[in-house]
């Protein structure tokens, strides 16, 4: 290299420098789903399901209703080659505790309480990051107790999940802000589930529907929040979902704040629709661009 070109590669490599790392553009985020919205169309049609939200332009899939080796009754194996032969990734799922289950059957396969290590294999087979206890039953959280047992359960199954490369974590609805005998539950969980080794997605609309500001959240325990469900509410009816992006919820500001957050993943998601699960979908898909971008 000749001397003048080295003095203004140097010039140049010195300049960078100085720029602070936030200046420079982080990469785009992938939208994600939780296919728990689809759960009307996805078990009749896998893959035709599963090619149209690839169609909608989802990147990252977060799955729903594991038991035993099958995924909407389908192996694993079968459903890992499903999403990847349509350029998509699974990146997380959702499984139960299983202490409460049916008195003429054992707890399914693949819960905390039964065969925890054959659902964390079979994740790591799909590809995910991820595992998330996604609901508590109502005989799972009657005490401030029962939430101490079930954070104590999850940090120990976390233990097997991290000699797979997959992290735990615990998906929040409105329940866990109402306060029993003067504590909120959800603090509690903030506090005794181990940071080091489980990560908390948040509902944004259920934390919302109860009256907690997410932005507080990640303000309070910077860094915990690694997913996000996203989902809007209704204008005219706050127990509905909207279309993401035609409610009530300001999701540019909570965007604005994914990096305290701990953003690593975010999945649009509807426990109910303006109109059809798929009109729905394919409308998120296109609103949520402008919501990121």
């Amino acid at each position: 290299m000749k001397r003048r070109q080295f003095i203004q590669t140097a010039a140049v490599a010195s300049a960078a420098a100085l720029i602070p790392s936030f200046a420079f553009a982080s990469p785009k985020r992938k939208i994600g789903i939780q296919l728990y919205t689809l759960r009307d169309v996805i078990f009749k049609d896998v893959q035709g399901t599963l090619k149209q939200v690839a169609d909608f332009g989802y990147q990252e899939l977060e799955l729903f209703g594991y038991n035993d080796g099958k995924v909407f009754g389908k192996p694993v194996s079968e459903v890992t080659k499903m999403v990847s032969d349509l350029g998509m990734k699974i990146t997380s799922g959702h499984y139960g505790t299983g202490l409460v289950s049916p008195a003429d059957r054992p707890a399914a396969v693949g819960t905390l309480v039964n065969q925890w290590e054959k659902a964390v294999n079979d994740a790591k087979t799909l590809g995910q990051e991820y595992m998330l206890i996604a609901y508590l039953q109502k005989d799972e959280r009657k005490t401030i107790d029962d939430y101490k047992k079930v954070c104590e359960l999850i940090n120990k199954n976390a233990e097997i999940c991290k000699k797979y490369g997959i992290k735990i974590g615990y998906h929040n609805h409105d329940f866990e802000f109402q306060p029993i005998d003067g504590q909120v539950p959800y603090d509690l969980m903030l506090k005794e589930l181990d940071p080091k080794l489980v990560s908390m997605e948040l509902d944004l609309f259920w934390t919302i529907y109860a009256e907690h500001d997410p932005i507080k959240l990640f303000e309070a325990h910077p860094g915990r929040f690694e997913q996000w469900h996203v989902k809007d509410m209704s204008k005219d009816d706050r127990k509905r979902n909207a279309d993401v992006g035609t409610g009530t919820i300001d999701f540019k500001a909570i965007f604005a704040k994914a990096e305290l957050s701990g953003l690593k993943h975010f999945y649009i998601e509807h426990d109910n629709f303006p109109t059809s699960s798929i009109e729905s979908v394919k409308a998120d898909a296109q609103n949520i661009k402008s919501i990121i971008s």
